[in-house]
């Protein structure tokens, strides 16, 4: 079976230079405390998806 949905590298999202969104600073914040790792302010949405990424494999919420 073909994947029809690609995943898009957030890099070339075109509102990812965008501030970071409500949802994702607080799930960021969640994976982080979890992590026990900080999370810089100023996050665009595109560095916001790659850290979720990144946290979810360290706490193991990855898919």
């Amino acid at each position: 079976m073909t994947d029809t949905n690609p995943v898009k590298d957030p890099s070339d999202w075109t509102t990812g230079d965008e501030p970071a969104t409500g949802p994702q600073e607080s799930y960021l914040h969640t994976l982080a405390n979890e992590a026990q790792e900080d999370v810089p302010d100023g996050l665009t949405k595109a560095e916001a998806s790659e850290k979720i990424e990144e946290l979810q494999e360290k706490t193991g919420r990855g898919r």
